[in-house]
């Protein structure tokens, strides 16, 4: 049958920038396996397949591949697919609603402002936790071909963070430290701990004074070498933030700054509620507009 899709850039505003994502609507009766593949041809860091909800009070529920493997919950595909369902939905000015993933509920607000460009926010389902100790120190450099010495800056460590997908968060002291680094795949493999396959490495020094990270991704083992913007491993790094940084108690907003070494610059809006010392609510957000849309046989 016919399904239709859009392809979006995903945590920008402007075409050809961010992070590309496919939304496939009318995707009920697609097995996994045909969803898979269908990622695998789309061959998009994520693939999102659109569903009709088992919850009436959500909008639709969600299916999130990448060419390798199904996701519970991922960042970009959450805001591209939020704007997407606004535009299809024919929406205008601001709506809220809920979509299911496998984490769970996550309610999403969507500002439409044309009829392909929208911004969105979404609360976290899962407050990002530590999960784990850092590999060992050589292992981490290797992996991003690095100095030993380049790794950590002022009080930040590296460790094991999740918020729903684990990332291995690795500071790095400059950002000519972080847009030098190159995937070594054989000692990346080396690194990989458990459901820990992802590298996401930062430092504290952003191309535009507004923002307040500079960070890229590696993911080889999903398929991805490298992601031009990852809200899963931003909502991970909440827990990074909160851990090194200590923001006191109130509403704080930082963006930070992704695929910009790879030509795909990518803005993510991470904003964490603090009451008492402790992490109470967490948000991710960005802009989507669309590229392409047509009809998929499948």
């Amino acid at each position: 049958m016919k399904r239709p899709f859009v392809t979006l850039d995903v945590f920008t505003e402007q075409k050809f920038a961010g992070n590309p994502l496919a939304v496939v609507f009318e995707a009920d009766g697609l097995s996994d396996a045909a969803m898979q593949t269908i990622a695998r041809e789309f061959n998009l860091s994520e693939t999102v397949f659109v569903q009709r909800p088992a919850d009436p009070a959500r909008r639709a529920d969600l299916r999130i591949f990448t060419p390798a493997r199904e996701l519970p919950f991922a960042g970009h595909p959450t805001v591209g697919a939020a704007v997407a369902i606004a535009l299809h939905d024919g929406a205008k000015g601001e709506v809220d609603f809920v979509l299911g993933e496998k984490v769970g509920p996550v309610p999403c607000r969507v500002s439409v402002a044309s009829h392909e460009l929208g911004h969105a926010q979404f609360d976290l389902p899962r407050l990002p936790e530590r999960v784990g100790d850092a590999p060992p120190l050589t292992i981490m450099a290797a992996a991003l071909r690095v100095p030993d010495s380049a790794i950590s800056y002022g009080v930040h460590q590296a460790a094991l963070y999740s918020a729903g997908n684990p990332f291995t968060m690795i500071p790095l002291k400059t950002r000519t430290h972080v847009d030098t680094a190159v995937l070594d795949r054989d000692a990346f493999a080396k690194m990989e701990q458990g459901d820990a396959k992802n590298a996401f490495f930062y430092c504290a020094e952003p191309t535009e004074a507004m923002h307040h990270f500079y960070a890229r991704m590696f993911a080889p083992s999903l398929g991805v070498g490298e992601d031009p913007a990852t809200g899963s491993a931003v909502a991970a790094f909440a827990g990074v933030i909160m851990d090194f940084e200590k923001p006191g108690d109130g509403i704080h907003h930082f963006g930070i700054e992704q695929g910009y070494r790879m030509g795909r610059p990518s803005q993510i809006a991470l904003t964490l509620h603090v009451a008492g010392g402790l992490l109470t609510k967490a948000s991710i957000g960005g802009g989507a507009v669309v590229v392409m849309a047509g009809a998929l046989d499948a």
